[in-house]
């Protein structure tokens, strides 16, 4: 929040919020659906029942809760409002925290352990604000061709948000680094579901841990992280997926070594080259930071739009894990450069505009591309790979011209 005493203060006193278990709890099915044109395989979903502190979202999951934010909230602004904003958990989370009673334990490669209270926490250093998009790692995984295994998502899981807290260096710093540390390890208060089975825990580099804006956050839009967000505290990584944004944080451990536990050494990895459906075999890598895309948001696939006058395109666009360069329409042999919006940061949507002089045909298959400050640039065709990670294929729709 702006107001570093309002922030802090709405931190030490919120308690949580309750009320989650009759959402969990309730029936999968719903008579509200929304089709989101899976090509792999059914695409309906539900767009009940509703959570506590959220307006409509695509349910995906209701335990662990999975909820996909509706490309119609992407038209307006950059902001993804909290109550539109995606969720994602791995394992159960509780339904309520009472912050009075949380501590966060930093331990491992430390000068000295400490268990550290809310407080604590938000008086280690400033308060500092980033605007960054979090978005899941398998976004878009429904659209893969051939299918691939994990949460159908359509494009909805991800959203941009004015982020509150302390840098987490600062909180690092209450404990006092090690010699040799490598790596900083996470958990939240997240359980699993079944017996033996690994508990969701990241870790960063050193050197992605000490920047100045990777944050332990408690604050979202200048409110509270609610609890379907990670209340009392999360990890905010920008440029990174959401993997790493672990949320209810409870533990911080530096490691010396490399993190050989399950969520970084065997899931959430990618192949290291392209690889075919058919190839078993491979050599993978982390998935880290993320690449950049652009969505077309004023037209949906297949709305009509005015033959013989001008056509005005609009959506938002990110640099993942750098500043956004530039966006160009392209398609139907077109090449255009579109016009940027406001800029709130390297690490936000950005919003982009385009006119089309005169619509004479349908326009078929065209798509906007984003390109970055590091001069990475998005694909023409999908890079497939077997868990649907870091989509960032042009995406394309059609337009009818009538």
């Amino acid at each position: 929040m702006s107001d570093t005493r309002l922030s802090r203060r709405a931190l030490i006193a919120g308690a949580g919020v309750g009320g989650l278990g009759a959402a969990l709890a309730a029936p999968a099915l719903a008579q509200k659906l929304v089709d989101l044109g899976l090509p792999g395989g059914p695409s309906l979903r539900p767009l009940e029942p509703a959570f506590p502190g959220k307006g409509e979202m695509i349910v995906q999951r209701i335990r662990p809760p999975l909820l996909e934010t509706p490309m119609e909230v992407f038209r307006e602004g950059i902001i993804t409002p909290n109550d539109r904003f995606f969720v994602r958990w791995n394992w159960d989370m509780p339904t309520a925290v009472k912050a009075a009673d949380h501590r966060v334990a930093v331990g491992g490669a430390v000068k000295q352990a400490v268990s550290l209270t809310l407080d604590e926490i938000a008086s280690a250093g400033e308060t500092v604000e980033v605007v960054a998009i979090n978005q899941c790692a398998g976004n878009g995984r429904g659209l893969s061709e051939p299918r691939v295994t994990g949460t159908q998502w359509g494009n909805g899981a991800m959203g941009c948000a004015k982020w509150t807290g302390v840098r987490l260096k600062d909180v690092l710093a209450k404990a006092g680094v090690g010699a040799g540390a490598k790596r900083v390890r996470f958990a939240g208060l997240d359980v699993p579901l079944t017996d033996g089975a690994p508990q969701f825990i990241k870790s960063i580099p050193m050197d992605i841990a000490m920047r100045d804006d990777v944050l332990v956050a408690w604050g979202m839009n200048d409110a509270p992280l609610s609890i379907l967000h990670g209340f009392p505290l999360r990890i905010v990584v920008p440029g990174w997926f959401s993997t790493y944004w672990v949320k209810m944080l409870a533990t911080i451990e530096v490691l010396t070594g490399e993190d050989d536990s399950y969520y970084v050494a065997d899931s959430y990895r990618m192949p290291a080259q392209p690889v075919t459906p058919e190839d078993k075999d491979f050599p993978t890598v982390p998935i880290e930071a993320m690449p950049p895309r652009a969505f077309i948001t004023s037209h949906a696939d297949g709305a009509a739009v005015a033959r013989g006058k001008p056509l005005v395109l609009e959506g938002i666009a990110m640099g993942g894990d750098a500043a956004l360069a530039k966006v160009d329409l392209v398609g139907n042999g077109w090449e255009l450069p579109c016009t940027l919006g406001p800029d709130e940061g390297p690490y936000a949507f950005r919003r982009w505009q385009v006119t089309i002089p005169q619509v004479t045909a349908n326009l078929e298959q065209i798509g906007v591309r984003a390109a970055n400050a590091k001069g990475a640039v998005q694909p023409e065709q999908l890079v497939w790979n077997p868990s649907g990670y870091a989509r960032n294929v042009i995406e394309r729709i059609t337009l009818v011209a009538q």
